[in-house]
């Protein structure tokens, strides 16, 4: 008997040093706050962007609603910070904000130099070139000699230039630093070519260029873009959070469960994963240091992630984007989330 008392308590130390060892700050700060501080895009529609009700829409801006919605059980419990590409990691770093969620590729040295955790890609994308249907140009290996707008302090502008000295072209780079600036000064003719990631400039080519059917984004993808949310080093809760409230809503997905029908799955559910990942068996919510129902409230009050991509970025909006890469894992893409279990 004195041995098996021994060895519970031993057992009971170790469950409670490993939760202790997982613990971090960020999710109480956020709770006694009572609302998520999210940097987001200062304005890319589509992705995030405000829209004529100042009400902040987008798949980057569903990424921060979800995680509240995992953490209070109330997506509108959001406050959206808009942060250019030069004021973006250091407003994670100095704490300014909790999550970044905005287009911001994961790279080895914003991974570890720059002190940051990329959680899942929520868009896998690649960096392309937009031009005027008259320049005549039908491929990116056309555009030697070629001024092409850029803007500074992102990986884009490095990938260019490798670009095209890959290929042994000329390059006349204008760098700017504001992209509303690199916009005007596409729509003014300042440069032959666009370049930036294909998803943004989809974006610009549906809602800042005068006539969008004039301008065509060429075929190449000259780069690796996953487009993924972040937040700082130093904090396992925190990271898991806010990873497993991307996967709840690719399970969702996956699943078939979606914002209108979660809650009738909820009571019919048979299958193991689905009945964790709602709430329905418990034990999920407890190992994030969240309510049981945390996946149940992500899907019902922003949907799974097919759900987000169609009504942001899919081919009935302006965009008109294709799953391509990030369809699910069983339909060809790249969208895969590991065992809620």
């Amino acid at each position: 008997m004195k041995r098996f008392l021994l060895a519970a308590t031993a057992v009971a130390t170790v469950s409670l040093a490993a939760t202790s060892a997982f613990a971090g700050p960020t999710l109480d700060a956020v709770k006694k706050r009572g609302e998520l501080v999210c940097g987001v895009h200062t304005g890319l529609a589509g992705f995030s962007a405000p829209d004529d009700k100042g009400n902040w829409k987008g798949l980057d801006v569903d990424v921060c609603r979800a995680v509240a919605a995992a953490v209070f059980g109330d997506d509108k419990k959001v406050k959206f910070v808009p942060l250019s590409a030069q004021q973006r990691l250091t407003a994670l770093q100095s704490g300014e904000v909790d999550i970044l969620s905005r287009n911001t590729t994961w790279t080895l040295t914003r991974d570890t130099a720059n002190g940051l955790n990329f959680t899942p890609p929520n868009y896998y994308d690649g960096q392309g070139f937009l031009v005027t249907k008259k320049l005549g140009v039908k491929s990116a290996k056309e555009l030697n000699g070629a001024t092409v707008c850029v803007q500074t302090g992102t990986t884009t502008e490095q990938n260019l230039a490798d670009y095209f000295r890959a290929n042994n072209m000329k390059l006349n780079a204008v760098t700017i630093e504001k992209l509303e600036e690199v916009n005007a000064a596409y729509v003014a003719g300042r440069c032959d070519a666009y370049t930036s990631d294909a998803s943004q400039l989809a974006s610009i080519r549906a809602n800042d260029v005068p006539t969008p059917d004039d301008h065509i984004i060429l075929p190449e993808i000259i780069s690796k873009e996953p487009l993924a949310p972040s937040v700082r080093h130093g904090d396992d809760q925190w990271f898991d959070i806010v990873k497993w409230t991307q996967y709840a809503m690719v399970s969702g997905e996956e699943y078939g469960i979606t914002s209108a029908n979660v809650d009738d799955v909820a009571k019919t559910a048979t299958d193991p994963n689905v009945k964790r990942l709602l709430g329905v068996t418990p034990g999920m919510g407890a190992a994030l240091g969240l309510d049981e129902k945390w996946g149940y409230n992500v899907i019902k009050q922003v949907g799974n992630y097919s759900e987000s991509f169609e009504a942001n970025v899919g081919p009935k909006t302006p965009l008109k984007l294709e799953r391509g890469l990030n369809a699910q894992w069983n339909k060809g893409g790249l969208m895969y989330a590991p065992p809620v279990r």
